[in-house]
């Protein structure tokens, strides 16, 4: 019994070792491959019942871990869109061959990429994985996803052709002089031209009078607001009557506004709907008592601030990836609009994902619930555009635990070859030998070990007293 667990001992030995040589071949395979976690093998002992006297042994067992938790360093790249993490977290992709099917994408997860733009505008690498990211609104604001689960991803692309994007939305900050509507003043009309982009990307304006009520004594703080589209001739498409507070606590801002033409203001939001020709716009003039959109302040007309949305008709030339995941279209018109924001997936236990092909990695049971977050918030780190996370393999090291190694298996091999002589050594026995004669012979053979020489006598003179008696 003790000679066959040696037996298995030493096989168990060839077999673990040569696991930690595949993991070693594979890490030095991979040492220079972006994203790479090295993998690692650790041994366990197993233990036997022994009976009496008599040893038996278990031998041992091997187990690989690949370190996903572990970071390598970041090299600069000049692709914007070359993505790496600067922490915590990864980012989530999919494969080309789920985006094309039927099926819904499913998520994987890596730490690194080099992305560009396919034939068929999706963000993917060399590998055909497609980065994910949750699509934004027209305005470039990102909706609320829900975070602990994936169905908000889709994959990111974009449309190769040319596109023009309406003007839906309009916000106003200026001031209108306060000395115009005191009694005896000229009660001059005050002039301002919007722009705005129709359905076709066409450049269309919005023309705005302001004129003050002038009163025949005191102050009126009223102004009559008209609204004229260039699109439609010059076609009155608004007016309101805007009063001012003069209060010492709101002095300036909007204290009510009676609607003539046009959508009814809304008090809260500030807005009035006008209708264009190519459809609504929402134009924003401020809420009641609010310091922003319309004020009446001092002697001076000054627009402070106009924002729009809506674009004129361009190419778009480029992609860039900002630090918190948000993904912007660059056209040559100038203009720059937010679609997408890849979030960062955190995992409790990377060790526990599934690791598959091209450095991407699968969750499971073992890896715990993933959260998604914006780059740069919670535990998860910054998202770094022109940069690759490099293989966290050490070849000195890889090297050093390959002799290790090597020098094992050689050594259970030299077991395995001990226990066949011993037991050559057993069958090739005499059926009538005296123990003088058996120790010589156990003696001329060098080769065998000592301990081993020991336990073949004592195994032989038990045999020769049971054949003689």
């Amino acid at each position: 019994m003790t000679i066959s667990s040696s037996l298995n001992a030493g096989i168990s030995g060839l077999q673990s070792n040569a696991t930690r040589l595949g993991s070693i071949s594979d890490n030095i395979a991979n040492s220079s491959t972006f994203g790479y976690k090295r993998v690692i093998t650790d041994f366990n002992s197993l233990v036997l019942a022994n009976s009496g006297a008599s040893y038996t042994a278990g031998g041992v067992r091997a187990s690989t871990q690949r370190l996903v938790g572990e970071s390598g360093s970041l090299v600069n790249t000049s692709n914007a869109t070359d993505l790496a993490v600067t922490g915590r977290g990864m980012l989530p992709v999919t494969s080309k061959a789920s985006v094309l099917g039927d099926n819904t994408p499913e998520m994987m997860l890596a730490t690194t990429g080099s992305f560009r733009i396919d034939e068929d505008g999706y963000l993917a690498n060399e590998t055909d994985l497609v980065l994910m990211g949750w699509p934004a609104n027209n305005d470039g604001s990102i909706p609320a996803f829900s975070r602990d689960t994936s169905d908000g991803l889709e994959p990111i692309r974009f449309s190769l052709n040319l596109s023009g994007d309406p003007t839906t939305q309009i916000s106003m900050g200026l001031n209108l002089p306060a000395t115009s509507t005191v009694a005896g003043s000229a009660g001059e009309t005050q002039n301002l031209s919007v722009e705005y982009f129709d359905n076709l990307g066409i450049s269309r304006s919005i023309a705005l009078e302001f004129t003050p009520t002038v009163p025949a004594t005191g102050s009126s703080n009223e102004w009559t607001v008209t609204l004229r589209d260039s699109a439609q001739a010059n076609a009155l498409i608004g007016e309101y009557v805007v009063t001012f507070n003069d209060t010492r606590t709101g002095g300036g801002t909007i204290a009510s506004v009676t609607t003539v033409l046009g959508g009814a203001h809304d008090p809260v939001t500030g807005e009035v709907v006008v209708d264009v020709a190519g459809g609504p716009i929402s134009f924003n003039i401020g809420a009641l008592g609010d310091n922003e959109g319309l004020v009446q302040l001092s002697d001076t007309f000054a627009p402070i601030a106009i924002d729009k949305d809506g674009s004129p008709v361009g190419n778009m030339v480029s992609v860039e990836v900002d630090a918190n995941g948000f993904v912007k279209a660059i056209f040559d018109t100038g203009v720059n609009s937010v679609l997408y924001q890849i979030p960062l997936v955190d995992i409790p236990n990377p060790g526990g994902l599934i690791a598959l092909d091209s450095q991407t990695y699968k969750p499971s049971n073992e890896s715990g619930p993933y959260f998604l977050w914006d780059a740069g918030q919670g535990p998860t780190g910054d998202l770094k555009s022109f940069a690759r996370e490099e293989s966290t393999v050490d070849v000195a090291t890889e090297l050093t635990a390959m002799i290790r190694t090597q020098r094992a298996y050689s050594s259970n091999a030299k077991v395995i070859q001990t226990v066949e002589l011993s037991l050559a050594v057993a069958t090739d026995l005499p059926v009538e030998i005296s123990p003088w004669v058996l120790a010589r012979l156990l003696l001329m053979d060098f080769r065998v070990c000592s301990a081993t020489i020991a336990l073949l006598f004592v195994l032989m003179l038990d045999m020769n007293v049971f054949l003689m008696s």
